[in-house]
């Protein structure tokens, strides 16, 4: 997992002559320079609060504002790290306060409607500098959507709690402080989470884990985009689970068993489909992914139309979920084809 703030990053001190308690100091152009250098990982942090790739970028906006305006009170006793996730998580338990949102019961991803994807090509610039690569492999169990989306069950002091103990391996004192709290109460919110999550979403807990696509994956994806570009039903069938779901947030329906799912594929690779479909493999959320591109009748181009991403268990494709083309640009992918 992510290294906790307790070790200084390259050119910050513990002690408070350092680099670390320059930040007062900074001039803007200074200032930019130590904020680019935690962007990724303080997004990556926000987008587990909130689980929105949109939402990320606009706290991580909000963190620097609130950092520049507030330098003076920075007295160097901290990592200039730490200090940012501080800020960073005030400012999400601010956002999901302001926008009222109540835990849900993660029984399916459709509970979720502002939830997003979070581009893989991305991801790889999340680690800190000097961080290990093995680091990161450990991080891909913690931004799987099955892992976003159990974050949201969790009341929001609980789910900060959670990740900055659990995910970022703060010590309890630490997470104390960014909680503006005792150590005994913060360790019972992360005792209330780990309850929470083991009670009520036992099935989910084997499924976090998101290892590196293998050869079976890809092969699987390219199997997946040969039968969606085809039109094929039987084909997209005989690679999925018969508990095969479908969600397609932020609309709330569910799609549940390849009954079900099957009656949708014929619909839209019918004689009435939209048109005709190109699609190119990607990554989200280190799970493999297929960006759709469709060209409608009477059209010259294929345009952007969605993202497929896939939960495969056993070889075989156990859950689609479904989200617009807004974040194709994020991933690498152009608009029209």
């Amino acid at each position: 997992m992510t290294r906790p703030p307790a070790s200084a990053a390259p050119g910050e001190s513990r002690a408070g002559n350092g680099p670390a308690a320059s930040v007062a100091d900074l001039s803007e152009a200074g200032f930019t320079v130590l904020a680019a250098r935690h962007r990724r990982e303080l997004h990556v942090h926000c987008y587990r609060m909130l689980a929105s790739f949109e939402e990320a970028e606009d706290a991580v906006q909000e963190t620097f504002l609130r950092a520049w305006r507030g330098r003076d009170g920075f007295d160097g006793s901290t990592l200039q790290r730490a200090w940012l996730y501080r800020i960073a998580t005030n400012v999400c338990l601010d956002a999901i306060r302001r926008r009222s949102r109540r835990p849900v019961a993660a029984s399916s991803h459709a509970e979720v409607p502002w939830l997003t994807p979070y581009p893989d090509r991305l991801l790889d610039e999340a680690a800190p500098t000097g961080e290990q690569p093995e680091a990161m492999a450990v991080d891909r169990e913690t931004i799987e959507l099955a892992f976003l989306v159990a974050m949201q069950a969790l009341p929001p002091r609980q789910r900060a709690a959670f990740i900055v103990r659990d995910v970022l391996g703060w010590p309890a004192s630490e997470t104390a402080d960014l909680l503006g709290t005792s150590v005994p109460a913060a360790n019972s919110a992360l005792q209330r989470a780990r309850a929470t999550l083991h009670d009520r979403l036992p099935q989910r807990r084997g499924e976090w884990s998101a290892p590196e696509l293998d050869e079976q994956d890809r092969a699987l994806l390219a199997a997946f985009i040969d039968a969606h570009e085809r039109c094929d039903a039987a084909a997209a069938v005989a690679i999925s689970a018969q508990d095969l779901r479908v969600t397609m947030p932020p609309y709330p329906m569910v799609f549940d068993g390849l009954q079900q799912v099957a009656a949708l594929l014929e619909r839209a690779f019918g004689p009435d489909r939209d048109g005709d479909w190109r699609l190119l493999p990607t990554a989200a959320n280190r799970m493999p992914a297929a960006a759709s591109y469709l060209r409608r009748p009477g059209d010259t181009a294929y345009r952007a139309f969605k993202l497929d991403v896939l939960r495969v268990r056993d070889g075989l494709v156990a859950e689609i979920t479904t989200f617009g083309p807004q974040l194709f640009a994020e991933l690498g992918l152009p608009a029209t084809l």
